[in-house]
Parts: structure tokens; sequence; C-alpha cells
């Protein structure tokens, strides 16, 4: 037994994960495909990133937002996948407690500043729409970086919260996790000491982290919504609900499944659907955000077909309200 896990009360050193199958012969598929998936999810990040960065006409707010995004997926993604590929290959499922507690540390704090993130890509679009003639000032560079080092840092506060949390807990009896990561609600469900505090820190800072963001998004596309119907052409209100349709798709499958995760604590029975929603959280919703957000956007798809081909494509469209 480990001294420091006797010294702060945790007997157990390691847990096992059970990954998504335990029959032998579907391991090999399970690895094809999220070795796949994983690799699509980065390739296609990392393309919509490159476009921003070397294009100029596509440094403005809201492409600065998406490049954001976009390396929050591929972060996102990397936390729990290559660890569950290197175990279906090695055929161990043992995970450190320490391993454990830093995984679940780094998911919280990407997920967190997703969050935020979100909310100014929703603040972002209300002031290009709602108030264009004040919005290259409102929306400056300098506030740009002011939020996202805010998400950032709010997002870090909420994560170091809740693993200093749970590492005061004690773990003494079972370790197997029926996931194919460390999270939260599996842990509660190991361990030996009242879980009661950490759940309640849980529902309070989730209202903080999910529910006040979700306000100011609603509250936003409220507005958006309502200067759209007021655009007289009906390409330009097309376009306008194509743009704000495809964060608010995104915004529905992120808190969806966080309050299936995150609001159903205790349940036992719930844990192989958890690993459905977990894959959607964690692998499907990064693999589909490029195409959601900017594959089907003109400007991106030109510059991601030059920097494959090497050639110009001029395929630029500057719509109203930088639609």
């Amino acid at each position: 037994m480990d001294p420091e896990s006797t010294t702060n009360g945790t007997a157990v050193t390691d847990f096992i994960l059970l990954g998504l199958v335990e029959t032998q012969r579907l391991r090999p598929v399970v690895f094809v495909v999220f070795l796949l998936a994983y690799l699509v999810t980065v390739g296609g990040n990392l393309s919509i990133l490159a476009a921003i960065l070397v294009e100029p006409k596509l440094h403005t707010p809201m492409y600065f937002f998406l490049g954001n995004l976009s390396m929050l997926d591929v972060g996102c993604i990397t936390v729990t996948v290559p660890s569950m590929l290197a175990r279906l290959l090695s055929h161990k499922r043992t995970v450190p407690y320490g391993a454990c507690l830093t995984q679940l540390f780094f998911f919280h704090q990407l997920a967190g500043v997703d969050c935020f993130l979100l909310t100014a890509m929703a603040y972002d679009r209300f002031l290009a729409i709602c108030q264009p003639l004040t919005y290259s000032t409102q929306m400056s560079q300098t506030v740009q970086r002011i939020l996202v080092a805010v998400s950032w840092a709010l997002a870090f506060t909420n994560a170091l919260t809740h693993t200093v949390a749970i590492s005061t807990l004690n773990f003494c009896g079972p370790n197997v996790i029926n996931h194919f990561y460390c999270d939260l609600p599996q842990l509660f469900q190991l361990s030996c000491s009242s879980t009661q505090l950490n759940e309640l820190l849980l529902f309070g800072l989730g209202i903080l982290m999910a529910g006040t963001p979700v306000i100011l998004i609603v509250t936003s596309y409220i507005h958006v919504g309502a200067a759209v119907l007021r655009i007289r052409s009906s390409e330009g209100r097309k376009k306008a609900f194509s743009t704000c349709g495809s964060h608010l798709t995104v915004v529905g499958i992120f808190y969806g499944t966080g309050v299936f995760s995150y609001m159903r604590l205790g349940s036992v029975e719930a844990s192989d659907k958890d690993k459905g929603i977990g894959i959607l959280n964690t692998v499907i919703s990064p693999m589909l955000n490029p195409l959601i957000y900017s594959l089907r956007n003109p400007d991106v798809q030109g510059i991601s077909l030059s920097l494959f081909t090497g050639k110009t494509v001029f395929c630029f469209h500057f719509y109203k309200y930088n639609f």
C-alpha cells in the first residue's frame, strides 16, 4: 500500500477502467474505430486552425473564437481517447490514482473553457447583428483576448476545486469504473466516505459553469432572432439563421450531454448509458464541430483546399454581419 495513500485515508492506489467493451474479439474493432475518429477529429480541427492562421481575411473575431474552439476540441479528445487506445493495445486496464485525478482535472478544465467560449461566440454574434455600427470597437482584439483569458481562469478554478475535493474522499473498497475515462459521477460511486458535499459542490458550480452561460446564450439569441427577422433580404435571413443554427446545434449537444452526465448522480444502472453519453461528449461532438461550424463555410473550405493542393482558391464571400 502506498504510504501517501495511507496518510490521506485512501487505500485504493489504482482504478480499473472497464472500457467500452469487455468482449476480447470486439476490442480490435473498437480500437480501429476510435483511432480513425481521433485522427479525423485532430486532422479536421487542425486544418481549420491552420486555415485561420495563414489567411489574413479570416482574422476576424468569429474565426478567432472558432480557432480557439478547434484547439479545445483537439484537447478534449486527446485527454480521453489516446489513453483508452493504449489500454486496448496493452490489455492493461489499471489506471494509477494520480493519473485518474490528472485526467479528471484536464477534462474539466477544457470542458469549462468550452462552456464560456460558446458564450463568447453567442455574444460575438449578438454584437455583429444587433450592434453592427459599434461591433469593431466593442469586439476589439483586446476584448477577444480578455474573454478567452477569463474563460481559462474560471475553468481552471472550477477544475482545481473539483480535483481537490475528490482527493479528500476515501477509496477503500471496489476500484472498478464502468467507463473509459475517469470522471466525477463514477468516482463518487466508489467512495467509501460521504460524497454529499462533493455532489452539492458539483451542483452549485454546475449552475455557475453551465446555467449562467446557457442563460446568456439564450438571451443573446433572442435579440439576434428579433434582429434577423427585421432583415428585409430573404437571403440575408437565411445566411444569418444558418450560422446561428450551427452554433445552437453544438450548444445543444454540449450542454445536453453534460446534463445527462452530471445530474443523474448515484445511478449505478446508468453506467452503460453514461458510456454512450461520454462518447457523444468527448468523441462525436469534437469530430462534428469542424463540419458544423466551419467546413460548411465557403471561406474556410477554400483556404483548407488551397492548403492541401497548394493552389489559390478564390471563394471568399463577405456577407453582411460577417456571415
